[in-house]
């Protein structure tokens, strides 16, 4: 059975895997979503849980829909 925690660190990878492969910057990706750099950064390391408005904001900002980058998420775990 799967677990039925979201594992931050994939969903960190999983964003920061799609940003890298659309080369777009850190710095980029963190001010078209309205966040700081260094909160982009603790999220892609696992270290921060985005909440969902930054999640969506994150996704909006590499032009891919959440849903997408959830089902990485999901083979992931």
């Amino acid at each position: 059975m799967a677990s039925s925690n979201i594992d931050p660190v994939i969903v960190g990878r999983v964003l920061a895997n799609t940003r890298i492969g659309m080369g777009i910057t850190q710095e980029a990706a963190s001010e078209a979503a309205g966040i700081g750099r260094s909160h982009l950064s603790a999220i892609e390391n696992g270290v921060r849980k985005p909440t969902m408005a930054t999640f969506y904001r994150i996704c909006l900002a590499l032009g891919v829909p959440m849903s997408t980058v959830l089902q990485e998420v999901e083979t992931l775990m």
